[in-house]
């Protein structure tokens, strides 16, 4: 037996809302805002062990449509404190890579003392590898990056507790 507009309305919504979400996992997002004709739906994941988390808000239009309900997202716990050190970032746009080839060992790992001019990677853009000097001196508390990993400008590479 057929529902009404309004309870199939909500259906599509939620058809809606789970190809998202798979598409999400398929693609490892971790967000997508999507509009269509009066409804938007905005899906943010905060990492890969949590699920998504779903906010969605009617547009209002002459005459109303359906109207979803706003999932509001579970209370977050204390910040933790900002974490200390010096960031080294991305020069360049390119793919991160910690070693000079698979089989090699990293440049650095954390707790190896750097010096200004020690090369921490090699970030690979257009096929030209370029080695990445730490830039001062100290010890690498953090690697933020995994080897393979695409990287963008300014982007923070390592955190390092300086000398």
């Amino acid at each position: 037996m057929p529902g009404t507009p309004l309870e199939e309305a909500e259906a599509e919504n939620v058809r809606a809302i789970r190809q998202l979400v798979r598409l999400m996992k398929r693609y490892d997002l971790t967000a997508i805002d999507f509009v269509e004709g009066g409804t938007q739906i905005r899906l943010r994941r905060r990492g890969p062990e949590t699920s998504p988390v779903v906010s969605t808000q009617s547009v209002p239009q002459p005459p109303p449509t359906a109207t979803l309900v706003a999932a509001q997202p579970p209370a977050l716990p204390a910040a933790p404190a900002a974490p200390s050190g010096v960031v080294i970032e991305s020069p360049m746009v390119g793919t991160y890579y910690a070693s000079s080839s698979p089989d090699a060992a990293p440049y650095v790992s954390i707790g190896t003392n750097i010096r200004t001019d020690s090369t921490v990677c090699v970030i690979e853009a257009m096929k030209v590898f370029t080695d990445i000097p730490a830039g001062l001196n100290g010890t690498i508390t953090e690697i933020l990056v995994k080897s393979g990993q695409s990287v963008e400008f300014g982007q923070p590479l390592f955190r390092v507790n300086p000398a």
